[in-house]
């Protein structure tokens, strides 16, 4: 599809078939299909994936069920369309500039220049704005206008009229100049040419497709992004030996080691060890969550206690991930209601041009004007209706939206929901890490009497250093900052509950109320 009025054709088609609602996207370049399961007509047969694509064959283009999205590690590193298009605006650019500068500057206009700037156009229109023609064609093969034919139709025009005009008018003579008038005179079509035109446009539009398609490319790797934060890799378990395979190679079943800042490879439950895991990368949730055997969880989360051996549960599509990317990848390909306005006007803009650029042609001949400036207006018409991102701005703005939203942690169920966001004038959060900075920070030390804050900073600090888990972390951090810690000796971690260590001689234990228990410490009411 290259224009907003190819997505309308295809749909259109589609939902003329029976029990068929499809929902065409041009920005995504998918198709959402939904097919009744009892057909209206008992003679009818229910459409399947094949009759679908079939049907958009017909209308002149190609289809494919979508495959599964993959790590953007497995994707070709420079795509085709892109690279074609980039050259094409390289080369269109490089000569209509020449062409564009001599007919705007009289005083650039040598002898024989219009036929300099034929040379130097002649490529734009035929190579450069190929993909144009070739759109057209194909679209007029199946009795289709496009915004395509639109682009082609002014191009092609301004070129051809400029042959004329060299060839059989006086533009073609030595010492012929171009002024500047702000109207069109009658008898003076013949002797103008339209080459800066044809070459312009063509750069300016090969530009903006070029933006388009590049604008495409990166907010559809939303959803690659969110696959991106699992593991590449899992320690599967044969014969109680431990072997290193891609996480496409586990199988329900399958037992595999998480080591301590390692990403479990998928969905699983807990066969043996105890540990705390970062759940943030799915729920937001900055505190880890202590696990134990038994206990459920989830892939690409992070391991950050001690190891895990885990029996794995869902793989590939039907872990949570997965499921997250889908509903990305389907809030993507959904249309909101000022899409749809946006698509109803693409796809009547291009006849509605059509009949305007005649009307101005058969206005100018009855009003006595000439057919060369009839022709002339008619081409102007052509020329400046060109939009072609009238059916884009709106659904990449979308895509763009969802996309962003999926890479900092918010999914948006469709774009429907977005654009109703214009509506909200209150957010209600049901946990601290949605909108904090999901790292802790110590706020405060409180000693019982008789003990010194910055003393009692300093041995937690010391133990804490060896531990990963977010809370030591910060208060090793914040012991840090008031100088360098002693070392600890006999440092010992005890899951879920804290750690334990020797610091200068003395005994320090670091956890909760239940581990200062057992050490037969109880603090003061006050302070817990």
């Amino acid at each position: 599809m290259t224009c907003a009025s190819c997505a309308a054709r295809i749909e259109k088609r589609l939902n003329r078939m029976p029990g068929v609602s499809a929902s065409v996207n041009y920005a995504t370049e998918k198709a959402v299909v939904r097919i009744d399961d009892v057909p209206a007509n008992a003679n009818e047969s229910r459409a399947d994936a094949a009759a679908l694509i079939a049907e958009v064959e017909r209308t002149g283009y190609t289809a494919t069920v979508p495959a599964p999205p993959v790590p953007e590690t497995d994707e070709p590193a420079t795509d085709p369309e892109l690279a074609s298009l980039r050259q094409r605006l390289i080369g269109a650019a490089v000569l209509s500039v020449p062409v564009i500068l001599l007919a705007m500057i009289p005083a650039l206009q040598f002898t024989y220049w219009q036929w300099a700037s034929l040379a130097l156009a002649s490529p734009v229109v035929v190579w450069a704005a190929w993909p144009f023609h070739r759109a057209t064609a194909i679209n007029l093969r199946h009795g289709a206008v496009t915004m395509d034919t639109l682009v082609s139709m002014g191009v092609s025009a301004a070129y051809l009229w400029s042959l004329y005009a060299l060839f059989f008018g006086g533009a073609g003579m030595p010492g012929m100049t171009h002024g500047f008038t702000w109207i069109a005179q009658p008898g003076e079509a013949g002797n103008t040419i339209y080459l800066e035109v044809a070459a312009g446009v063509t750069t300016f539009l090969l530009l903006g497709r070029y933006l388009e398609v590049r604008a495409k490319r990166r907010a559809s790797q939303a959803v690659r992004a969110l696959l991106e934060v699992g593991a590449k890799d899992a320690a599967l378990l044969r014969g109680g030996a431990e072997v290193r395979v891609p996480v496409a190679q586990l199988r329900v079943g399958d037992e595999f080691v998480v080591r301590p800042g390692e990403r479990i490879a998928t969905d699983g439950v807990v066969v043996s060890g105890t540990s705390a895991v970062d759940t943030s990368t799915i729920t937001g949730e900055s505190v880890p969550v202590e696990v134990s055997e038994g206990d459920a969880v989830v892939g690409a989360t992070v391991n950050v206690g001690g190891r895990l051996v885990v029996r794995a549960t869902r793989v590939g599509e039907q872990t949570q991930l997965a499921q997250m990317a889908r509903l990305v990848e389907q809030a993507q390909a959904g249309k909101a209601e000022v899409q749809r306005l946006a698509d109803r006007v693409a796809g009547v803009f291009v006849p509605i041009v059509i009949v305007i650029a005649v009307g101005t042609l058969v206005t100018w001949l009855l009003l006595g004007g000439g057919t060369a400036l009839a022709l002339t207006a008619a081409i102007a018409v052509l020329i400046i209706a060109c939009p072609c991102a009238l059916g884009l701005a709106t659904p990449t703005a979308l895509l763009v939206g969802s996309g962003r939203g999926a890479q900092l942690g918010i999914l948006i169920k469709g774009p429907q929901i977005l654009e109703s966001t214009r509506r909200v004038d209150t957010v209600v959060l049901d946990k601290t890490g949605t909108v904090t900075e999901g790292r802790m920070t110590l706020v405060d030390v409180l000693p019982v009497p008789g003990e010194d804050a910055a003393e009692v900073l300093r041995l937690a600090g010391a133990v804490e250093s060896a531990s990963e888990h977010p809370i030591a972390r910060a208060i090793a951090g914040s012991a840090a900052a008031g100088g360098p810690l002693p070392e600890v000796e006999s440092f010992s971690s005890v899951a879920g509950r804290g750690a334990t260590g020797v610091v200068e001689g003395h005994a320090v234990a670091v956890g909760s109320l239940g581990l200062l228990a057992e050490w037969s410490v109880h603090p003061d009411a006050e302070i817990t």
